[in-house]
């Protein structure tokens, strides 16, 4: 199946709103746009204008800014989540903007301590770096000259002169009450932050939004159906209205049985499954298993259809993800970090189990291992074992855990996970926590099976 964006000419210049959004996406990127001026030039309202505005702002088509107005801006691309800008430091550090403005927009990507030389430090010092430094007056001056946005510690102000010279280049110059200690350490985990969250892939980064979609539309019959699937071999069709709006999913089962000129919108199927584009893959995986379908039509906030995925490409997109190399490190990977397959087996087990240690920040309130981290290794312990055995995965449906007695900081522990049942659906084991004295914690998993190897 294509994955595409719905497409009519007919249903695009139907509406005053279609025809506003139109016209904003056929600006020129850095255009200043006003309500009042698009309302005089296509004859609509002002209200409408707005509305469409709140749209197109919503979709990454325009920006509006205090002071500036409303712009026309490229949409953002996820590859460039892991750069932070300049004015989101200010607001992660508590800065005060003193001056440079326009530059608040601008990325960054890498920042430096000024702890050395000045001779020294302008050897780190690029264009699009930033500057963590004290009450340095010189060294404020060479790094805004370097292309270097200044974030100033200790609560201190940039001199007139400095101010001035940050205006002229656009370029921020910040200063925050924390020591140089807390601002790295906050700017380096909003970095890492975003490492992570590229990783996480949505289903907007696996479709294309520039070619029509295979649709129905209200009005259509049975027949029409026909000829839709015999052109394109596929069996299954979003149903839209006048203003591209999914009302329904029309499939072979459904028209089995119905004269060739039965309206579609009798015989489909009403209020079908969507899905929105921002959201997880993985999500959208458990939706199409847990509801049996190969299709969901990926809509926005008004149910106007925006593309297509199919299982495959869901799984497909999953596959890719599970090959790249980690970009960051979640809880769960920290937790795991210390983990490792066990090369020892028992007489009575052949089965794979992990053995670690239990550290001090893995202790609860009673400075025993916390019951959550227990629950959590036990779960991580299930997920590496079946990606080992079968090179599969599976999203969790329920997990009962037992505590049988605490474990101790220090303690050396093996989690034992045993499959109960193990189907091309789903997935039912038991899993085991044991320290020198026994057994210590056990779970019961339940998992809905996906391939994403």
């Amino acid at each position: 199946m294509r994955v595409s964006t719905i497409h009519d000419p007919g249903s695009e210049s139907g509406t005053k709103h279609e025809q506003i959004l139109q016209h904003i996406q056929s600006l020129k990127i850095g255009t200043k746009i006003s309500v009042r001026a698009i309302a005089k030039a296509l004859h609509v309202s002002e209200g409408t204008v707005y509305k469409a505005f709140k749209e197109a702002e919503a979709s990454g088509l325009v920006s509006t800014k205090e002071r500036i107005g409303t712009v026309r801006i490229d949409r953002k691309r996820r590859d460039a989540l892991d750069q932070l800008t300049f004015g989101e430091v200010a607001q992660i550090v508590d800065g005060r903007l003193f001056g440079g403005g326009d530059g608040l927009d601008k990325s960054l990507h890498k920042f430096v301590i000024g702890a050395m030389e000045l001779d020294a430090m302008l050897r780190y010092i690029d264009e699009g770096s930033l500057l963590i430094v004290g009450n340095r007056v010189s060294a404020h001056r060479c790094a805004l000259e370097q292309g270097a946005g200044v974030l100033i510690t200790g609560g201190f102000e940039p001199s007139e002169e400095v101010i001035r010279l940050a205006d002229e280049l656009a370029l921020p110059i910040l200063s925050s009450r924390h020591d140089t200690f807390t601002v790295a350490s906050l700017i380096n985990r909003a970095m890492f932050d975003r490492l992570i969250k590229r990783k996480i892939m949505l289903i907007e980064d696996i479709v294309t939004f520039s070619r029509p979609a295979d649709v129905l539309r209200s009005g259509e019959t049975v027949a029409d159906f026909g000829r839709l699937s015999k052109k394109t071999g596929y069996i299954r069709f979003p149903v839209v209205d006048e203003r591209g709006r999914v009302i329904g999913m029309m499939t072979a089962k459904d028209a089995a049985g119905s004269a060739e000129d039965t309206p579609v919108d009798k015989v489909m199927t009403r209020q079908p499954i969507t899905a929105a584009p921002n959201i997880t893959v993985t999500s959208a995986a458990h939706t199409m298993a847990a509801e049996g379908i190969d299709l969901l039509p990926i809509v926005d906030r008004h149910r106007k259809l925006l593309t297509v995925v199919t299982r495959q490409e869901v799984l497909d997109a999953m596959r890719f993800a599970g090959k790249q190399p980690e970009s960051g490190e979640t809880f769960e990977d920290l937790m795991w970090a210390g983990f490792m397959q066990s090369e020892e087996k028992d007489a009575d087990d052949a089965g794979i189990s992990y053995k670690g240690a239990i550290t001090p920040q893995m202790s609860g309130a009673l400075g025993m291992a916390s019951e959550g981290l227990l629950s959590t290794l036990m779960a991580q312990a299930a997920r590496r074992m079946i990606r080992e055995t079968g090179k599969r995965d599976f999203l969790l449906e329920s997990m009962t855990s037992y505590y049988v007695r605490p474990v101790q900081i220090d303690s050396e522990i093996t989690i034992k996970p045993r499959p109960l049942e193990l189907s091309r659906k789903f997935s039912k084991l038991e899993i085991e926590v044991l320290d020198r004295q026994g057994l210590a914690a056990k779970a019961m998993l339940t998992a809905q099976m996906i391939d994403p190897y």
